[in-house]
């Protein structure tokens, strides 16, 4: 099986899995790069996934069923058009062709129904884990998208996340104003510009790698305390209230 990136708008990746024959997307906010791919590779479209309502994850459905009639699993805590199997925590799903079997995870907080879906080595997270970040918060709390990311931190290190949006580069600049001095960080913006210099997705990337760098699943570290604690004014409690003030510092970052 391969996964393909399909770039989409400014900064979105529509994911396609594929065999010799059958392919499924996840959240394909635009049909026409899949339709393309389906066409210029003679596959045929197995299944469709949401991660959640966002017109860019999920506009693109109406054209692609018009040409290629499948099933489409999506949250079902939120209203999308054209979910034929709505879905939620402890659901799976059987990619037919592909062999692959896919667990599905409640991750709300960027939006309140958000899911994901998982295998083993595989996260399709949507917005809920950027590279370096966290999606906005958005109908949901900051507690509901804090736990959602503790969750997906208890998954193996050696995970591929498959986030949505090549946000990477923007976000390390933030890591970069929580931890100066974390030698980790600056040693992946350098790998990052290289990559996006030579048009090279930074997407996926191992849950490894966010531990170290990641400054939302870093919000234990008493590095991290103290600078969020430096830009709140005040000290801090838990955990969770580091990453609260983190995310508010990110917004008007």
């Amino acid at each position: 099986m391969q996964i393909i990136p399909l770039p989409a708008f400014r900064d979105n990746y529509i994911w396609l899995l594929r065999d010799d024959r059958h392919a499924v997307v996840v959240d394909p906010g635009d049909a026409a790069p899949v339709l393309d791919y389906l066409e210029a590779e003679g596959l045929s479209l197995s299944a469709v996934l949401i991660t959640h309502f966002h017109p860019d994850h999920t506009a693109g459905v109406g054209a692609l069923l018009a040409r290629h009639p499948a099933p489409v699993y999506g949250p079902r805590q939120e209203a999308i058009a054209g979910v034929s199997h709505p879905v939620g925590e402890g659901d799976e799903i059987l990619c037919e062709g592909l062999g692959l079997r896919l667990q599905v995870l409640d991750v709300p907080g960027h939006t309140l129904g958000h899911v994901a879906y998982y295998a083993p080595g595989l996260l399709f997270c949507g917005d809920t884990l950027f590279g370096a970040g966290c999606g906005r918060i958005l109908g949901s709390t900051p507690q509901a998208l804090y736990a959602s990311l503790q969750r997906i931190a208890a998954l193996p290190g050696d995970t591929q996340v498959y986030c949505t949006h090549e946000y990477t580069l923007a976000n390390l600049a933030f890591a970069s104003a929580v931890e100066p001095d974390n030698a980790a960080v600056a040693k992946r913006v350098a790998a990052c510009e290289a990559q996006r210099a030579a048009q090279v997705a930074t997407v996926p990337f191992t849950l490894a790698g966010e531990f170290e760098t990641n400054p939302f699943l870093r919000a234990d570290q008493p590095q991290v305390r103290a600078r969020a604690e430096q830009e709140a004014g005040t000290s801090l409690g838990a955990a969770e209230a580091v990453f609260t003030v983190l995310r508010d510092w990110k917004n008007r970052f």
